[in-house]
């Protein structure tokens, strides 16, 4: 017995003294939400590939569609990040009852949130599409799939505010098993609803969305189960921690606030761009475009798990009072990311033409497409260093500073230089938003690597002020942007 003791102590010594700046740490936290958030741009994929049997029309709503259904859904994705923030840091501190209160907070402002977007953006739908100017088949299809997706969100909260939780508290396995799950779920619904199998009617772009509804609703269920449950609900007393407690909702509106606006500008102005502009150029080079960008989402995912995962590492390095330690967890990161992007860069280029003959056997959606890829193989890499960047700053909570370099990149450079691009230089069509959009890309990633080395995202302390109930950025960090 003793033996076997002295085994298990060694072994919880040799976990607690890993070095957590290493690639092997960031790996093994970064890997979960890798397989989490490529399944879910999985699942897009193969929804648009399902979609786009149904013909060019419903290829040309689906992504739009779903980007203005996620417009007020990002606003509290965004807000929801603080979660991670907060909670990881309170796992540094030792505080793990306030882990799971914060992720109950998120959810109570999450449902009010959601009822207010499903009352005011069902009747709004038919207006939204019609003031983009698609063209009236396509605009049919997207008001169908809109409205299906503003019932999602409400399942959508509970994923959200769970997978931030776990996510904080470093067991983002939990994360990857119930969006698998949930996938292969959507995947399956997705093909019986969309084309009529199993003696169920063929539903088609309203199928799709359906089948996402079912996903979304299983993957909530799965990680509500395992919030309230096991060793994670008597560790981090998840049952007991149900009660409202506004100041930590203050705390949340406070850093979450900013990253949701930023979040939310950033999809409403690239919506803009990519389906308002673009569409001007016909529903042929919208489907190139939302084709493209499907592919292009599907190579960043992995970036935005691997930002996910430092949030939370560099959140708990913070809370536990080692700042230097987040800085190499952050240029571990950063390594990562890049060799990554490098690799899908060079796909994009040698098999663009072949990666876009998978959407469409359209020649001008294919020829219009494979240019757009060639830019998408530059934006990624850009978005890449951006992301890293965010999640330390993210981590640390200095998401004012984020919100207004965002803001300042997605409307002047990429909202005015796309509009710009299409009205003085027609001539180069869709392509012209995409070249905006590597220039605003590449100027918030700068500024965004400023910011990490003038150290002023260190000077942060979230809990300064907690003996007064108040949570809030130090004065330093806001009056210094």
């Amino acid at each position: 017995m003793g033996g076997n003791k002295s085994l298990l102590e060694q072994a919880e010594g040799s976990r607690l003294s890993e070095d957590e700046t290493s690639l092997r740490y960031m790996l093994r936290l970064a890997a979960p939400m890798i397989v989490t958030t490529v399944s879910f741009t999985v699942m897009q994929l193969v929804d648009r590939l399902m979609v786009s049997r149904l013909g060019t029309a419903a290829l040309a709503a689906i992504l739009p569609a779903g980007f203005v259904s996620f417009i007020p859904g990002a606003f509290i994705l965004g807000v929801f990040v603080s979660v991670a923030t907060f909670v990881s840091q309170s796992l540094g501190r030792g505080e793990k009852a306030n882990c799971s209160s914060y992720c109950w907070q998120a959810i109570y402002m999450g449902w009010v949130y959601a009822a207010v977007v499903l009352a005011i953006g069902w009747p709004l739908a038919p207006a939204i599409f019609e003031a983009m100017g698609h063209e009236p088949d396509v605009a049919v299809l997207e008001v169908i799939y809109f409205r299906i997706m503003l019932y999602a969100i409400v399942a959508v909260i509970f994923v959200w505010a769970c997978s931030e939780f776990f996510m904080g508290i470093h067991r983002p396995v939990i994360n990857m098993y119930a969006a698998l799950c949930a996938q292969v779920v959507n995947v399956a619904a997705n093909y019986v609803l969309i084309f009529g199998k199993l003696g169920f009617p063929a539903m088609g772009i309203a199928g799709a969305g359906w089948g996402t509804f079912i996903g979304i609703m299983v993957g909530a269920i799965i990680r509500v189960g395992m919030f309230l449950s096991g060793s994670v609900g008597r560790e981090f007393e998840s049952r007991r921690t149900l009660r409202v407690d506004f100041t930590k909702m203050g705390d949340l509106i406070k850093v979450g606030v900013p990253a949701g606006l930023e979040l939310m500008l950033n999809v409403a102005i690239w919506g803009a761009i990519l389906f308002w502009l673009v569409g001007r150029f016909g529903k042929e080079a919208q489907a190139a475009t939302s084709a493209a960008l499907a592919c292009t989402n599907v190579s960043i995912m992995p970036i935005v798990g691997i930002r996910i995962a430092l949030t939370a590492a560099v959140g708990k390095s913070i809370g536990a009072g080692r700042v230097e330690t987040a800085v190499k967890q952050t240029l571990t990161s950063l390594r990562m990311a890049m060799f990554y992007v490098a690799v899908v860069g060079l796909c994009f280029l040698i098999f663009r033409e072949q990666l876009m003959r998978v959407w469409s056997s359209d020649d001008r959606v294919i020829e219009t497409g494979a240019k757009i890829l060639i830019l998408a193989a530059v934006y990624q890499a850009f978005h890449a260093i951006r992301t890293i960047y965010s999640g330390v700053l993210r981590g640390a909570g200095d998401t004012i500073w984020l919100a207004i370099a965002s803001a300042i990149g997605a409307v002047v450079i990429l909202g005015l230089g796309g509009y710009l691009t299409v009205r003085l230089v027609p001539g180069i069509g869709s392509v012209g938003p995409w070249a905006a959009g590597i220039i605003s890309v590449a100027v918030m990633a700068l500024a965004n690597y400023l910011r990490f080395r003038t150290n002023r995202w260190k000077q942060i302390d979230l809990f300064k002020r907690r003996a007064i109930g108040v949570v809030v950025e130090n004065g330093a960090a806001v009056k210094e942007f």
